[in-house]
């Protein structure tokens, strides 16, 4: 190529999204450190007996409860009324599924303590062992399949469910302290769930966030509705150099370098792409029309959606599960005898 032939190359200016992103997923990921030790704190009460130090249930919890936050929203479609039991669930996946909508899959990138932690694994294991393995196309498009079948046999389950056996089920026993189960899961792992539990581990230290990638349904739900979103990846290819940075960096693989607008469902808008870019007007996240969106503004619009959705759900008193102490006192400690009906 002859000089007169080059690209001209003007230096972008410098990029702030992975630093104000990492602030994002510490703060979310402390956040939800700090839920688990409430949480735990007021299960133990129960289960001494009220011996030991009274802590009050935290709502967040309800955020790992995505099956029975996926029924309660069912039932809050088709009768417009939001349940009683684990209403903060409910209230948490529709703002991330409007996340999704207006912002790529950025709960994943972003937010997701799962996504945080599967993120900075494959990223300790590129500095280990230099560099990240990527497995052939035909399997990992076969295993990015895995995801969506996991989604389907969900919604399979609870689509053809009616009102009155989802109420009967969130208020019964087992739906009652469902929380409390996925605690004692964690609590008490059999030597199968922790062999599978190391399993994952080191395969996130190989493959690029391998749970999110294959595995995991919520994710796949998010992703759908992100083909939706106004907001795109948006390469221009006469100030682009092809110098394929964006690629090697996408977390989820995609060839950044060869599309004009990404629209893959795999995306998290994450950015990573964007801040490597080193050619000036060459990549940008774009609004509809290739308005550029500032990383800032993306960043402010998913703080303030989150924090407006939970704002408006504890003043309308549609935040906490308002049940009696003997419920709990009740239920708690016998935990280990209730199975999924």
């Amino acid at each position: 190529m002859t000089s007169e032939s080059r690209k001209p190359f003007v230096k972008a200016p410098p990029d702030h999204s992975q630093a104000l992103r990492l602030s994002f997923q510490a703060v979310f990921l402390l956040l939800n450190l700090w839920i688990g030790v409430e949480f735990y704190l007021f299960v133990r009460h129960y289960e001494t007996g009220g011996r030991s130090v009274f802590v009050e249930r935290p709502p967040g919890v309800e955020g790992w409860l995505p099956i029975a936050s996926l029924m309660n929203l069912k039932a809050w479609l088709a009768t417009g009324r939001l349940t009683e039991i684990h209403p903060a669930g409910v209230v948490l996946l529709a703002v991330f599924l409007a996340i999704s909508w207006l912002w790529r899959k950025a709960f994943c990138s972003w937010l997701c303590p799962i996504g945080t932690i599967s993120e900075w694994l494959w990223k300790a294991g590129k500095r280990i062992f230099k560099r990240n393995l990527a497995l052939p196309r035909f399997v990992d498009l076969a295993l990015r399949s895995l995801k969506y079948i996991l989604l389907a046999l969900f919604l399979y389950v609870i689509l053809p469910m009616s009102i009155a056996d989802i109420r009967a089920f969130l208020d019964g026993p087992y739906g009652i302290i469902a929380d409390v189960k996925m605690l004692n899961f964690f609590r008490y792992l059999s030597l199968t769930a922790a062999v599978t539990l190391a399993i994952m581990v080191t395969l996130s230290l190989i493959v690029k966030n391998f749970w999110c990638r294959y595995l995991c349904p919520y994710g796949a739900l998010l992703g759908l509705f992100s083909r939706f979103s106004p907001v795109r990846i948006r390469r221009n290819p006469e100030t682009c150099i092809d110098c394929a940075r964006c690629a090697r960096s996408c977390p989820s693989l995609l060839p950044v370098d060869r599309l004009i607008t990404v629209h893959s469902p795999e995306c998290t808008g994450c950015l990573e792409c964007v801040a490597v870019c080193p050619a000036k007007d060459a990549l940008w996240i774009s609004l509809p029309r290739g308005r550029r969106l500032p990383p800032w503004v993306m960043a402010a619009g998913i703080a303030l959606l989150f924090l407006s959705a939970v704002g408006l759900a504890r003043w309308s008193g549609h935040w906490k599960t308002n049940l009696p102490s003997e419920v709990y006192r009740e239920l708690v400690p016998r935990a280990h005898e209730f199975t999924h009906p």
